[in-house]
């Protein structure tokens, strides 16, 4: 069996209304997915995280690598792209690019061997994991805290155990929304924050201290992801976990996240710091410290299901008799992309999501959704 094409589409959706947070707004979503198809007509489908234009140009680079191989070698593939792009793309997008290829080659190969994903990485820990809602962004306008309790307790209605919300305005401001939607959800319901790296360590050790009566289970990505010794001496001063490596690529970046004893809570972008095949060496690393890994997921139900699959593939560590809980992250802001494009669509039930049996991600992509998103006109 041999690859005989890689595609690649950019999707687009303008949204409805705009929102942002501590770093700029979002007005669209965008993505770029690769399907590649063997010479038996067997397809896997893949997706980077980051810009999709330039992910795209990185697919296209390491095409050539591809075509004509076994999709069963997947991890040889893998180095082969590696060393192809080594001396100008040791981080960022052209790591995506890698990423969504080594996605689409595990989905292919589940396919292909009729197994899901997380039985071809080794078998499943768990059968089901916890999503928490990522939302609560910025919007324009005087009544942001009334919008954002609304919508924490539209998540809390819907059977979420765990919210996560956005900070980043300002010290002062922050205090009043993490307060108000406290409030709002009552202590029963877990609360995470995320900065997106907007402050200084000064502004988020203080920050830190006058969130800690909140009852916050993660800080996340409190300052600028270049700084490991910062997050180092946060964690010392605040007792409020500290969670980062959405902006890590690669086993040697996050080795450098965990030399530093940057962050009690690993948060690895499958679909960005190098695939399925990368983030399970990540999570090894990341046992030999003892370091907690909950992935960072943002896009549509491909990546999804390929944070499903190595969650369910993640070592409890330590090992107990009653295992706890893991989570995923379920972005809930507007994506009519993430909500059309693959099926089965994504079901929680009783607070719960099921890791998916079926074979590869468990998913098939709607090719007329991609004819509607996409920023080509296709035949």
């Amino acid at each position: 069996m041999k690859i005989t094409k890689v595609e690649t589409f950019v999707l687009s959706n303008k949204l409805k209304e705009n929102f942002f947070f501590s770093q700029w707004a979002y007005s669209e979503r965008r993505i770029c997915i690769v399907k590649i198809t063997t010479d038996e007509g067997i397809c896997g489908w893949g997706e980077g995280y980051g810009p999709a234009d330039v992910i795209k140009s990185g697919i296209n680079l390491v095409k050539p690598i591809l075509i004509g191989e076994n999709p069963l070698e997947n991890e040889t593939l893998w180095f082969k792209m590696y060393r192809k792009t080594l001396d100008f793309a040791r981080r960022g997008v052209l790591v995506a690019a890698i990423s969504a290829v080594d996605v689409a080659l595990w989905d292919l190969k589940g396919k292909i061997l009729k197994q899901p994903v997380s039985v071809l990485m080794g078998g499943q820990h768990r059968k089901r994991v916890v999503p928490y809602a990522t939302g609560l962004y910025f919007s324009d306008g005087d009544n942001l805290v009334s919008k954002l309790v609304a919508e924490a307790k539209t998540y809390v209605e819907q059977g979420f155990k765990a919210i996560k919300m956005k900070v980043g305005l300002s010290i002062s401001k922050d205090i009043i929304l993490v307060k108000s939607v406290r409030e709002a959800i009552g202590n029963d319901v877990n609360l995470m924050i995320d900065a997106n790296h907007a402050y200084s360590l000064r502004e988020a050790t203080k920050l830190s201290r006058a969130l800690e009566p909140f009852n916050i289970d993660w800080f996340e990505e409190p300052v600028s992801p270049e700084f490991y010794k910062h997050y180092k001496e946060l964690r010392s001063k605040t007792t409020i976990p500290i969670a980062g490596g959405e902006c890590e690529y690669l086993r040697y970046g996050f080795q450098t996240l965990l030399e530093n004893n940057s962050v009690d809570i690993l948060q690895v972008d499958i679909c960005g710091a190098g695939g399925l095949s990368e983030a399970k060496r990540i999570s090894t690393l990341a046992n030999t410290k003892g370091v907690e890994i909950i992935p960072h997921v943002w896009g549509t139900g491909i990546a999804f299901h390929a944070a499903l699959h190595f969650i369910a593939n993640l070592e409890p560590i330590p090992g107990r008799l009653y295992a706890p809980e893991m989570y995923i992250e379920y972005d809930r802001t507007e994506n009519d992309i993430r909500e059309t494009l693959t099926a089965p669509s994504i079901k929680m039930k009783n607070g719960y999501i099921d890791i998916p049996q079926l074979p590869g991600l468990g998913i098939e992509v709607d090719e007329k959704v991609i004819r509607q998103f996409s920023t080509e006109i296709l035949i």
